[in-house]
Order: C-alpha cells, then sequence, then structure tokens
C-alpha cells in the first residue's frame, strides 16, 4: 500500500514497480506469483469489499468487477453512551489505532506541537507554514498568534514491536508534548464509551491506504466527527464538511491547519455532528450476505468445480 523508498501510498503494482520496492525478488518472481495467486481467486464466485476504493483497487489489479460486491462492515452497537458536555471550544483530539507507523501517529503529535509553538526543529517548519497561511505579523508572540491550544489523547498498543527509530521518534515527540497530550495506551474495548467521552474529535492520520476503518464507525456511533486522511477508505467513509474534515495525508502543517479551524470555528462541530448517519447494523448485514449467498447457491454456472 506504500512504496517502500519513500512511503508514497502505491496506486499501481507492475512486476518493475514490485520489483522496485523489493530488489531481492525479481520481476519474473512477481509476474508468477500475481499468475499463481489470480488462478486460485478464479475459483471465487464472488469478492466483498468493505469500500469502493478497495473495490476498485482489486479490480484495478485484475479481479472481474462482476464478481467485486462492495458491502459496508455491519456492526453491532458499541456498550455504553459518551458524555458530550457543553464546552465552548471543541479542543480535544483523540487517536485511537495500532501505533506502526503507516497509522501516522507521528502526522499527529507534530501537528499538535506546532499548535503550541514548541521551538524544535520537527516543529519550526510547521509553525512558519501556518503563520504563513494566517498572515500573521512578527510582533506578537507565536503562541498566542496560533490562537487556542489542542489537547490530544493517544489510545493504542504495541509501539514496544514496532522498529527502534519510530520508537524513538514518538517517544521524542510524547516527550516534547507532554503538556499537551494524554497517553492512554492499550484500552478495553469495553471502555470505549468512556475514552471517546474524553475527545470532540477523532483523527486518523495513516499515511497509507486504509480500506474501511473500524474506528470511523466508533467514532459516528458516539457522535464524534473524524478528521482524516485525504486518500482511500477514510476520505471515501468520511465526507469532507458533511461529517468530518480531510487534510492531505503525511502533512503535519495541514493536519494542523484543520486542527486549528476545527477548534476555532463556531458551530462547526454541532453542524458535523448532525451529518453522522447511523451505523449499518449488523442485522442488515447478514440479511444481505445471507441473500447473496442464496442467489450463488441458485446460479447455474458456478465459478468453480468444488
Amino acid at each position: 500500500m506504500v512504496r517502500m523508498p519513500d512511503n508514497e501510498p502505491c496506486m499501481e503494482e507492475s512486476p518493475r514497480r514490485c520489483h522496485e520496492c523489493y530488489p531481492d525478488i525479481s520481476q519474473q518472481t512477481f509476474f508468477m506469483r500475481k499468475r499463481f495467486i489470480q488462478s486460485h481467486l478464479s475459483l471465487v464466485d464472488m469478492f466483498i469489499a468493505p469500500s469502493q476504493f478497495l473495490a476498485d483497487r482489486y479490480i484495478d489489479w485484475g479481479l472481474p468487477e462482476e464478481k467485486v460486491k462492495v458491502e459496508e462492515y455491519g456492526r453491532t452497537s458499541p456498550t455504553g453512551q459518551a458524555v458530550d458536555g457543553q464546552r465552548k471550544c471543541r479542543d480535544r483530539f483523540g487517536f485511537f489505532g495500532q501505533m506502526t507507523p503507516f497509522k501516522g501517529l507521528h502526522v499527529f503529535l507534530e501537528a499538535i506541537a506546532a499548535l503550541h509553538g514548541h521551538d524544535d526543529e520537527h516543529t519550526d517548519p510547521l509553525l512558519r507554514a501556518l503563520e504563513l497561511a494566517a498572515g500573521t505579523t512578527s510582533g506578537t508572540p507565536t503562541a498566542e498568534r496560533l490562537g487556542p491550544k489542542p489537547h490530544g489523547r493517544v489510545h493504542g498498543a504495541n509501539l514496544d514491536l514496532q522498529p527502534g527509530n519510530f520508537q524513538n521518534q514518538i517517544s521524542d515527540l510524547l516527550e516534547q508534548t507532554k503538556d499537551a497530550v494524554t497517553f492512554v495506551g492499550q484500552y478495553d474495548h469495553l471502555d470505549l464509551a468512556k475514552h471517546m467521552s474524553q475527545v470532540d474529535w477523532v483523527v486518523i492520520p495513516s499515511i497509507w491506504w486504509e480500506n474501511s476503518p473500524l474506528v470511523i464507525q466508533e467514532a459516528f456511533h458516539f457522535g464524534r466527527p473524524v478528521i482524516c486522511s485525504d486518500i482511500g477508505g477514510m476520505a471515501e467513509k468520511v465526507e469532507h464538511r458533511v461529517n468530518g474534515l480531510h487534510f492531505r495525508a503525511d502533512d503535519p502543517s495541514s493536519l494542523a491547519s484543520i486542527m486549528k479551524e476545527a477548534m476555532e470555528t463556531p458551530g462547526l462541530w454541532e453542524q458535523l455532528r448532525e451529518g453522522i448517519r447511523p451505523l449499518y447494523a449488523m442485522e442488515d448485514h447478514v440479511k444481505e450476505l445471507t441473500s447473496l449467498y442464496r442467489e450463488l447457491q441458485r446460479t447455474e454456472a458456478p465459478g468453480h468445480a468444488g
């Protein structure tokens, strides 16, 4: 989902491009690998994709379009209810997810550091970009010019399983933002309502293609608008300025700008919350899958002989 040399999202596969990411594997091997996998997948009657984005990727890769059906994940409602409260400034932002380099936790923390005006080699360019975008004058202290300051909450696990350089990067950013970020760490899913009550916005800053992140459905269930990267299934599930906001993927300055807008725009949180639609119920999902399965059973010419 990302190119190995630069972590750029990958939209096209070929033996040559795959070999560029994995030079120890020959182009011929990648060609034969694809043929081998497709020979097995040809026995499948129907593929289910939880997003149009994912369906399109597989169709581009070679699956027959008529064999791919888009079907959202059905969800049973999480337990509990989130407390909203009447708050003048919606300045609390939450990250929920695995702490891997591709989930973009560093993007989230760098954006918070920028908005708090920390003098750091990582955030100075972000501050300059925000100041230029706002047209601020140089005579006012940075923190005052940037207005409200966000508080972040980080929920997730497995940082200890990541590459050492990424662990060090996150540790440095958490230390740098310790006055602005609460590190919750691993949490019990049964406590999700309690954690959602502590945030106004859920931020999904992934730098790779997400297909249909479950955290989006969880955020929506608890009435939390989502701020997400503008790529993949995230951008499909979160409608910009309808039930959430988009920012440029892998761009902390863009995220910082959107977070600033989210905090400073009166009524925006309420407006986006009103745009959240109910979850796709598990009962409806099961009915749709059952209907599809029965339809395939009635097919006179199945796609396999088994």
